[in-house]
C-alpha cells in the first residue's frame, strides 16, 4: 500500500491531537454539564516490549504529550475511572496503575451568581489537584524500564479479555495502545518475523482470530492507536498491513471507531 506524503503525516499529527484530546491545560474547563454526563473508563496500554524505546526523544515527547492529553479530557468528575496495563509477554496480568476520580461538581440549580463563581473555583482546584497527581503516576508508569524476559514477546491479543470486561460497565470505555502495535508471540502470530503482506492478508487473518475471540464483544468502546514512529519512518518501520489487521480485528469484535496516530 502506498504511504502517504511526509507532509500528510505532520498535518494529521498537529491537527488530528487536538481534535482528538482537546488542550487540556485550560483551567477554566467547562463545568456545567459534568454532573449528568456519562461515566468515563479509559485503559491504556503500554507497550513495554523491546521494540518501543520510550527513551527515546521523539517517543517520550509524544507519549507524554498523549497521556497529559488523554487525562484532561477524561477524568473530569466523580466516578471516572483510569486504567494502565503494560504490553509485554503477560498484558492481561499487567495492570500498573488503577484510580477512580473522587471530585464532584456540587448541585448548581438555584443558586445565587456568586455562589456559582465559588463551586465552580472549587470544583476547578479540586479536579486539578486529581488530575495532576494521575499524570504524574502516568508518567512514572510511561518511563519505567521493562528489563525483565517479559519484554521478549508482545502479546496485543491479551488486552481484548480487558477491553470486554471493562465495557460491560455502565458508561464510555476509550482505549489507547502507546504501542507500534507489532503482536509477537510464540504460540500466536508474530509480525516481527512474518506481518501480513498485503491489506487482504490482513483482512483475512484477522477474520480467522476474530472467531477465536468471538466470546470477547467489545460493545464499541473507542480505540486509538498511538504509534511510535516519526513522520518520516519508512514502511518496513512502519508497516501499515499491521495497523490494518487490527483496524479489521477490533472491528469484528464489535468496534465503530479505530483511531490510528
Amino acid at each position: 500500500m502506498k504511504k502517504p506524503p511526509v507532509t500528510y503525516f505532520l498535518l494529521t499529527f498537529l491537527f488530528l491531537v487536538p481534535s482528538l484530546f482537546s488542550c487540556g491545560d485550560k483551567e477554566t474547563q467547562k463545568t456545567d454539564n459534568q454532573t449528568n454526563s456519562p461515566i468515563v473508563h479509559t485503559l491504556i496500554f503500554i507497550d513495554k516490549t523491546a521494540s518501543v524505546d520510550v527513551k527515546k526523544a521523539f517517543v517520550a515527547q509524544k507519549y507524554q504529550q498523549t497521556l497529559t492529553s488523554i487525562i484532561e479530557q477524561n477524568f473530569r468528575k466523580a466516578g471516572d475511572t483510569f486504567e494502565i496495563y503494560y504490553i509485554h509477554e503477560n498484558t492481561s496480568k499487567g495492570r500498573t496503575l488503577s484510580l477512580t476520580c473522587r471530585t464532584e461538581m456540587e448541585d448548581t440549580e438555584g443558586v445565587n451568581a456568586t455562589d456559582m463563581e465559588a463551586i465552580k473555583t472549587a470544583y476547578d482546584l479540586s479536579i486539578r489537584k486529581e488530575r495532576n497527581f494521575v499524570i504524574q503516576q502516568s508518567l512514572n508508569r510511561l518511563k519505567t524500564q521493562n528489563d525483565n524476559a517479559s519484554n521478549l514477546e508482545t502479546n496485543i491479543t491479551a488486552s481484548i479479555p480487558v477491553i470486554a470486561r471493562l465495557a460491560e460497565s455502565p458508561g464510555i470505555t476509550k482505549v489507547y495502545y502507546l504501542s507500534d502495535m507489532v503482536e509477537s508471540v510464540k504460540n500466536g502470530r508474530d509480525f516481527q518475523v512474518s506481518p501480513p503482506k498485503d491489506e487482504a492478508q490482513a483482512e483475512e487473518w484477522a477474520k480467522v482470530d476474530a472467531e477465536k475471540l468471538k466470546n470477547y464483544q467489545l460493545n464499541g468502546p473507542d480505540i486509538s492507536m498511538i504509534l511510535p514512529f516519526e513522520p518520516t519512518s519508512s514502511s518496513k518501520e512502519n508497516n501499515p498491513t499491521v495497523t490494518y489487521y487490527w483496524q479489521k480485528l477490533f472491528e469484528q469484535l464489535g468496534v465503530m471507531n479505530v483511531t490510528e496516530m
